[in-house]
Formats: structure tokens, C-alpha cells, sequence
């Protein structure tokens, strides 16, 4: 069962890059952007977390803090984000456990291949722990602007 808009988010403790720890409950009173992405260091993923990168100054000047959760182990985030210089945690979800809750880990279907693996979603997470909006299925363009509105608004 998928989470939906108005739900408690479902809360996590995931290992980060960088050997560090990262809870949900731990950010009660902020905004949080929880963003699932498939693989570190692939195109889509790159311009995902770059573009969240760059607009991290207008996130933590709403109170937001952004978290990226990918089924990558701890050392591939390190490359990963040593390599783009990314200034916010990424979590290794290594056994699936939060894809599930959060309902991202779906079967995909690539040129009549079925496999499962993360539909690219984004959560946005009141400072009460609510889900305040989900996109689904996001599209990378506009998509950290769309994300950054939401807060805003």
C-alpha cells in the first residue's frame, strides 16, 4: 500500500555516505524532501541530484532539508557524491525495507522486460511528519522547481 498525501509518513533510520545515520524522527519541526531515485551516477539520477544540489540554499532557506534514498550501498554514495560535490545526505536503503514503505520499489517495464527496481518519486514531508504532497513517476526537469513551490506555497 502505497503512502498518499495526508498520511504520517513512515518513519526510517538508513546508514548515509560518509558512515553517518539519518532518522525521520530526528527532523521533526522541518520540511523534509524525501526523494528515491534508482541508481547513483546514472544520467537521470546525476541531473536528479545536481539540480536538488543547486537549489539546496533555497531548501534550507524554507526550513527543508533534503534526503536522496537509493537501494546503492554506503561506499557507492561516498563516489557518488564526492564525485558531484552533493552538500546533502543520501541514504542506503540496501535491503529495500523504506522503498517498500514509501511504495517506490514496483515492477518496471523496460523494452518488454519486466524487473523491479525504484520508480523515481519524491515525497514532501510536513515539519509534523505528514505527508504533505507525493510525485510519482517524476519527470527530472522542473521537478526540483515543482518540489520547491510546494514548500513555498
Amino acid at each position: 500500500m502505497a503512502v498518499q498525501e495526508g498520511d504520517k509518513a513512515p518513519d526510517f533510520t538508513l546508514p548515509t555516505d560518509g558512515g553517518g545515520r539519518i532518522s525521520l524522527s530526528d527532523l521533526k519541526g522541518e520540511w523534509v524532501v524525501l526523494y528515491f531515485y534508482p541508481r547513483d551516477d546514472t544520467p537521470g539520477c546525476t541531473k536528479e541530484a545536481c539540480g536538488f544540489n543547486e537549489a539546496l540554499p533555497a531548501f534550507e532557506k524554507l526550513n527543508a532539508k533534503v534526503i536522496g534514498v537509493s537501494r546503492d550501498s554506503v561506499a557507492k554514495h561516498d563516489k557518488f557524491k564526492a564525485k558531484y560535490d552533493l552538500g546533502f545526505p543520501l541514504g542506503a536503503d540496501e535491503d529495500g525495507s523504506v522503498c517498500e514503505a514509501y511504495g517506490v520499489w514496483v515492477e518496471k517495464n523496460m523494452y518488454g522486460k519486466k524487473s523491479m527496481g525504484i520508480e523515481r518519486s519524491t515525497f514532501l514531508i510536513d515539519p509534523d511528519g505528514k505527508i504533505a504532497k507525493v510525485w510519482r513517476k517524476v519527470k527530472v526537469p522542473g521537478h526540483v522547481d515543482a518540489v520547491r513551490e510546494a514548500i513555498a506555497a
